[in-house]
């Protein structure tokens, strides 16, 4: 086991508080297209203006009205363009079947940061840094849902809204850490999934992982709580694509001393599904960056959280390794998302401190270096049309 990693979880101060979609190259290359794309978001952000739906606080933000559907005709956004995703071979799939790579950011936990998610940030995300997905980061433990299901559910389901409500994709992300047997909340987990899929079953955007980063316990293990699970959301949402964790904090089973072959001999027995992998540039080096490129090749693959720092989300960024990560991530059309959507004090937080109290949420200026570096990958990459949609 990598004595980084287990040593991260002792306490929770000595542990990291965790906390561009890829069309083919034939979509939307006219000039014409772009500027209809822009123009349909600029018209969609003066109509919620209008209608107040962008207050200071993510609880102001819930209307009673209905939200907008993402698949309309003057819509242009991830959701729009792309409709319901899938798994097609080894890489996730659009509705018409095309092979496509989203990007986007995952929240903080929702129990120390859901100030960080609110109208103007995620209007920011959506429309200055063009981001496809949101991943809502439901710590279990440390002041999560085991705390108040109700009170975390009811803040799931919100999210839920407010990504749909800007045609982002949403990943729901069952945070357990700490127990690493993801067994030890197996019935709470039964009972999440259950009711998120059930209200959110018609709306077509909406990814389940359901086991964040597993660790302590044998791939086996982890499959068959899989198989437990998957068809608790399957019997309600027969359909969307599920993401499931892996050994050694979703390292593949590197940080555990495995790799790959464990799953690639005794896989999850479930269609429409991806393994997850999650890495930390200043960390993680050549065997982890090695095994995600075998493994890409044998298995899908996704990348519901990675930062630049250490394993811990602190300390120097190392762009450069992150740079090599994300290029393998591009050509192999992985999607990934990126830790964290916060002014956590950490060097992985991308706002500075103190910028949820009011913003600003657009630009450079609330960012901190990780913020800069990882919103420019996001507009790069969404600049280039022909990649990105």
């Amino acid at each position: 086991m990598d004595p980084h990693h287990k040593g991260r979880f002792i306490s929770t101060a000595s542990r990291r508080q965790r906390t561009a979609v890829s069309l083919s190259d034939a979509a939307m290359t006219s000039v014409k297209e772009k500027l209809m794309r822009w123009h349909a978001r600029l018209r969609a952000l003066a109509v919620l203006t209008a209608t107040a739906l962008l207050p200071a606080t993510f609880a102001q933000a819930i209307s009673s009205s209905s939200p907008p559907d993402p698949m309309s005709a003057t819509a242009a956004t991830p959701v729009q363009i792309n409709g319901k995703v899938s798994v097609c071979g080894l890489t996730l799939c659009n509705s018409s079947g095309r092979p496509i790579q989203l990007r986007g950011m995952s929240t903080h936990g929702l129990q120390w940061y859901a100030q960080c998610v609110n109208s103007g940030s995620l209007d920011a995300l959506a429309d200055d840094w063009r981001a496809d997905v949101l991943r809502i980061s439901m710590y279990v433990q440390e002041g999560g849902y085991e705390t108040d299901p109700a009170r975390f559910t009811a803040m799931v389901d919100r999210y839920i809204e407010e990504a749909t409500r800007r045609g982002l994709y949403a990943i729901v992300d069952w945070h357990m850490l700490n127990p690493g047997d993801p067994h030890h909340n197996l019935q709470r987990a039964k009972t999440f999934f259950r009711e998120i899929a059930d209200r959110h079953r018609d709306k077509g955007n909406v990814l389940y992982e359901i086991a964040n980063e597993p660790s302590g316990v044998s791939w086996d293990r982890i499959r068959r709580y899989a198989e437990e699970v998957i068809p608790v959301i399957r019997a309600q949402d027969p359909d969307s694509v599920i993401l499931v964790g892996t050994r050694g904090w979703s390292s593949l089973g590197v940080s555990e001393g495995a790799d790959e072959r464990e799953i690639v001999a005794n896989p999850v027995n479930a269609r429409n599904i991806m393994y997850t992998f999650h890495f930390y540039a200043a960390s993680h080096r050549e065997a982890y960056l090695n095994t995600l490129a075998r493994a890409a090749a044998r298995l899908p693959i996704f990348v519901t959280e990675f930062g630049t720092q250490n394993y811990a989300g602190e300390g120097a960024n190392d762009f450069g390794q992150a740079r090599r990560y994300l290029d393998l991530l591009r050509s192999r059309k992985i999607s990934w998302v990126n830790w964290n959507f916060s002014d956590d004090w950490r060097s992985g937080a991308v706002f500075k401190d103190g910028t949820c109290g009011a913003g600003p949420w657009t630009g450079t200026a609330p960012l901190k270096e990780a913020g800069v570096w990882i919103r420019d990958q996001l507009r790069g990459s969404a600049a280039l049309f022909s990649d990105r949609r």
